[in-house]
């Protein structure tokens, strides 16, 4: 089952619904401007466990919402 995200403004919507961006930060260790920019672009940090995180609602109410979501089991959590 895909991944579904309760929006305040418009009830229970598929995750295809919504924009999810991390802003990467590139380590010290990686040289070079292309480098850098392959890195930066690609290689997210993809945390395990219960995180905080900013979803955009863009084929809907076109709102941000903050969400706590265990991305192990993707279940999104209250409180």
């Amino acid at each position: 089952m895909s991944l579904v995200i309760p929006c305040p403004h418009c009830g229970e919507r598929p995750v295809e619904e919504f924009l999810y961006g991390e802003i990467p930060t590139v380590p010290d260790t990686v040289v070079g401007a292309e480098a850098r920019d392959i890195d930066r672009g690609f290689m997210l940090t993809n945390p395990e466990g219960v995180q905080l995180e900013r979803w955009f609602h863009v084929y809907g109410c076109r709102r941000w919402l903050t969400l706590r979501r265990d991305t192990r089991t993707d279940d999104v959590l209250t409180g």
